[in-house]
Parts: C-alpha cells; sequence; structure tokens
C-alpha cells in the first residue's frame, strides 16, 4: 500500500514539473520566434487537469507569462482546488478503492 502512495505523489510532482517546463518553453518560443501569445492554452489546460495546475500557476506568476489571460487566471485556481480535492479523497480512501 505504501508504494503506491510513494507512486502517486512521484506521479503528481512529475506532472507539476512538466506543467512548469511546458510554461517555460511557450514563453522562450514566445520571445524567441515571436509566436502569437494565445497559441498552447489547450496544453497548459490538459498539463493542469492531470495534475499540474498548481505547477502551472506558479509558473506563469514566476516567470511573469500570460498572467493578462482572465481565461488562465480564472480557470487554473478553480482545477488546482479540483486537483487538491481528488487528491484528497485518493489519499483518504485509499488507492484501490478510489480506482475500483
Amino acid at each position: 500500500m505504501l508504494l503506491l502512495y510513494i507512486i502517486a505523489a512521484v506521479y503528481i510532482l512529475a506532472v507539476n514539473f512538466y506543467a512548469v517546463l511546458l510554461v517555460r518553453s511557450q514563453k522562450m518560443r514566445r520571445t524567441e520566434r515571436g509566436e502569437p501569445e494565445k497559441r498552447g492554452d489547450g496544453k497548459l489546460f490538459l498539463a493542469a487537469l492531470l495534475g499540474g495546475a498548481a505547477g502551472v500557476y506558479a509558473a506563469m506568476f514566476i516567470m511573469k507569462f500570460r498572467t493578462d489571460s482572465l481565461l488562465l487566471m480564472l480557470f487554473i485556481p478553480v482545477i488546482i482546488v479540483l486537483n487538491i480535492y481528488l487528491f484528497y479523497l485518493l489519499f483518504k480512501t485509499g488507492i484501490p478503492a478510489f480506482v475500483l
């Protein structure tokens, strides 16, 4: 059982790390190539829904990237709350009970 909790915690950390790297790569692409600003929101939302919402939100403020986007500034915190609630249920009820 402990191994499943460790795997779940590593998954959460990995998805948040990927989300930070995704925000960083989008910022680098925008500054170097001059690509449109609205491109890539779907990837950010997908990473957030997979459990990386905290990473996306923190990286956006640290890198000062897309903080003027109303859509991202409203929905990413909602997804953070949803992620926290789902992870709470996952760890409280136990991983096998949550999956089945």
